[in-house]
């Protein structure tokens, strides 16, 4: 599975692909196969993202996972403090990047 990922232009936020748009939430993401290299370079040229890139995942029954920790990091929102971050649907979130 491949996920595409980027930043928001306005608010620097982690989003994620949906098939139709971007959502600051990976539980939204689909799997963009081999063409997410095109998307990316659609929408980075339309400016709806910065930075997109196509990233390795794996599907759950909670939805989409990233295979990194980096990007697995990402997903959950800012690092500072667990209450902080975007609150997943997913209440076992917190053993992805362990």
């Amino acid at each position: 599975m491949k996920l595409l990922t980027g930043n928001d232009l306005r608010t620097g936020e982690v989003t994620w692909w949906t098939g139709t748009g971007w959502s600051r939430f990976v539980e939204n993401a689909v799997d963009v196969d081999e063409h997410g290299e095109a998307i990316a370079t659609e929408e980075i040229g339309a400016r709806r993202v910065n930075a997109a890139y196509v990233i390795d995942a794996v599907d759950t029954p909670e939805g989409p996972r990233p295979a990194h920790i980096k990007d697995r990091i990402r997903a959950l929102g800012p690092t500072v403090r667990l209450d902080l971050t975007l609150k997943p649907a997913d209440p076992d979130a917190g053993s992805w990047v362990i």
